[in-house]
Parts: structure tokens; sequence; C-alpha cells
């Protein structure tokens, strides 16, 4: 004896819910990846640091580029650095100036790999990078950049000491002892 088929609104039922399951492990499965490609991207998402009585230090880890890329505030904002040793400044795309509130200074041209560009002056109250805290540091806005990334250039990293050794970045700062 045949079983009866199962009612169409049944079997409409089903294949809703069989599709609505694999778009939802599709999504699922999207997270994941972009999760992976963003550590990947940037393995120092949550940047810690030490303290000592005479440093602050952070320790950074290289992309699969070989670019040590961290997150970091700006004001008190959360954004993304990627520390650029041959930048002269801080430079700042202007959405992210935007976003940041940032007044733009005096207007100037910068010479970069690609050529001159448009900057504008502008100094951050304070910079973190894990337990690293810089004030009244200079930088700029720097028109035709794109992009999320600040380029943590030489005019914060000219009051740290920093060290590569096999992928790693280590960073300090002194810290002014008291006079007796």
């Amino acid at each position: 004896m045949e079983e009866p088929s199962p009612p169409k609104a049944h079997r409409k039922t089903g294949i809703i819910m069989l599709v609505f399951g694999w778009i939802i492990i599709l999504i699922l499965l999207g997270s994941v990846f972009t999760d992976m490609l963003e550590r990947q991207e940037n393995p120092n998402q949550n940047v810690t640091g030490r303290r000592s009585d005479s440093y602050n230090e952070v320790t950074l880890v290289r992309n699969k580029q070989h670019h040590y890329v961290a997150n970091g505030t700006i004001n008190g904002q959360p954004v993304t650095f990627l520390v650029d040793t041959g930048a002269t400044h801080v430079a700042i795309p202007p959405n992210v100036a935007q976003r940041l509130n940032l007044a733009p200074g005096r207007a100037g041209v910068a010479q970069t790999a690609n050529g001159p560009v448009r900057t504008a002056s502008t100094t951050l109250n304070s910079l973190n990078l894990g337990t690293i805290t810089l004030e009244n540091v200079r930088a700029s806005i720097t028109y035709g950049m794109m992009g999320e990334e600040i380029l943590l250039g030489m005019s914060a990293l000219k009051n740290v000491e920093f060290t590569h050794r096999n992928g790693v970045l280590t960073i300090k700062q002194p810290l002014a002892l008291p006079y007796p």
C-alpha cells in the first residue's frame, strides 16, 4: 500500500524552511570568514601592553603583508593605525578626520610615493595604542587618502622607542622620571 503524499502546504513550508536554513548557514559562514580575513589584515585588534615604573610597552605582530596594523584611539574614538616610519606625520584620510571632528589647519602639500598630495595640518589631543598615550601630536589630514587606516608616522613615533625582531614590533614609551 502506498503512503499518502504530504499535503502541498506542508511540502511548501518544508521547502521554505530549508531555504531559510541555508540562508542562515551562508550568513554565518560569511561572518566567520569575514572575521578571519579582518584578523589576517589586522592581527592586533585588541592591543594590550605592559606598564612599568620606567616605560609603557606594546607588542605588535605583523600581518600577512608584513605590515604592522593595530587598533587604537584618537581623541578617545576608535581608529586603525598602520605603522609607517617613512611618514613624517600621522596621516589621516579626510573621511576619518571628519568622523573624528578634526579641524583642518594650514594647507600644504606633502610628497608621497604616489606624488604630491594636498594636506591640512591638525593636532591630535590624544593618541592611544594599548598602554601608550601620546598628547598634542602633530598630524595632517591627507586628501587623496582613501579607506580607514591612519598612517602612524614619525610625529608620533619620535616619542617612543621601537625594535623589530622576527615579525614582532615592540614599542616602548619611556616615562619621565621625577626629579628628587
